[in-house]
């Protein structure tokens, strides 16, 4: 299903978000869930997308890492960007790895929908250009994240790491 939705960020910006569920796992949040949390991640850059958050088991998250970045393992988050990097709408998607988030979410002892919603906006955050490769890029990746998920009463997924400042 292709929903239309509006975000306001100064202006209304037309965004398509389509959520697949692919994995049977428990607890994934509903699809107006992922849908509120990639568009705020837009709001906060300004973006209009087209975008396809994709919910999948292990299988596939490992064998999509394999193919396309070269390393054997399931990963919580892919993202495939099909845009230019200047174009004012993004094209992409977000394949969340359901066992992976779920078992993060346990290990950090964090709520599992907050993980969630951590993850779909750091998906859409790397869809809009941001990466965490340079220590600089990272720090401001992560307050971007943590300002986008303050607004749904998140606490910043960061604070338990170590200060490397």
């Amino acid at each position: 299903m292709n929903n239309k939705l509006s975000l306001k960020a100064g202006k209304k910006i037309a965004t398509a978000i389509v959520v697949q569920r692919i994995s049977q796992i428990a607890h994934i949040p509903p699809d107006r869930q992922f849908r509120k949390w990639a568009l705020a991640a837009l709001a906060s850059v300004g973006k209009r997308a087209e975008l396809t958050v994709r919910v999948v088991n292990a299988a596939e998250a490992r064998n999509l890492n394999s193919a396309f970045r070269g390393k054997d393992y399931a990963p919580n988050v892919l993202t495939f960007v099909y845009h230019e990097q200047e174009a004012t709408t993004l094209m992409g998607d977000l394949v969340l790895c359901a066992p992976v988030v779920a078992r993060e979410a346990r290990a950090q002892q964090k709520a599992l929908q907050d993980h969630y919603a951590h993850i779909t906006v750091h998906g859409v955050l790397h869809l809009a250009g941001f990466d965490h490769e340079q220590s600089c890029d990272a720090a401001m990746m992560e307050a971007t994240e943590a300002n986008i998920l303050a607004a749904f009463g998140i606490a910043n997924p960061y604070l338990d790491l170590t200060d490397c400042s």
